[in-house]
């Protein structure tokens, strides 16, 4: 199998590969939305990550801290990601929409407008491709 590497752990992309006699048989890959967790409030957006076999940790942000965000569509096999740029730090918090709370924070992003409803709908019919908003 060709590992994706999702944040700190690696997930397993079906590629053919096939065990042999030698090989442990490979372990299911353990659900997003059973290590990754993402929730908000009208403050902040607070991130409670666990991921199998590493060290939890836990990050927030402010609201008013957001700069820009990018929606990355992604093969059938890896969620797609809500990249989240905020002012305090250059690198962006990368949320997979497939964690638990993903798809309630990406229509609370909409909702606030941090994103562009029009191009929302254009990422949605894509089956591949970034889109971030602002554009700049």
């Amino acid at each position: 199998m060709r590992p994706f590497v999702f944040g700190l752990v690696a997930l397993p992309l079906g590629c053919g590969h096939q065990a042999t006699h030698h090989e442990s048989p490979p372990r299911p890959a353990v659900p997003l939305i059973e290590w990754f967790v993402v929730s908000h409030n009208e403050l902040a957006v607070q991130m409670e990550v666990s991921p199998p076999g590493r060290q939890p940790w836990k990050d927030s942000f402010p609201w008013s801290t957001v700069q820009r965000v990018c929606f990355k569509c992604e093969e059938p096999e890896v969620s797609d990601g809500l990249y989240v740029f905020t002012s305090p730090r250059p690198e962006s918090y990368v949320i997979p929409t497939e964690a638990r709370g993903g798809r309630e924070l990406w229509f609370e992003i909409l909702r606030r407008g941090l994103f562009d409803s029009e191009l929302a709908i254009r990422a949605a019919a894509s089956s591949e491709g970034l889109f971030c908003w602002p554009s700049q």
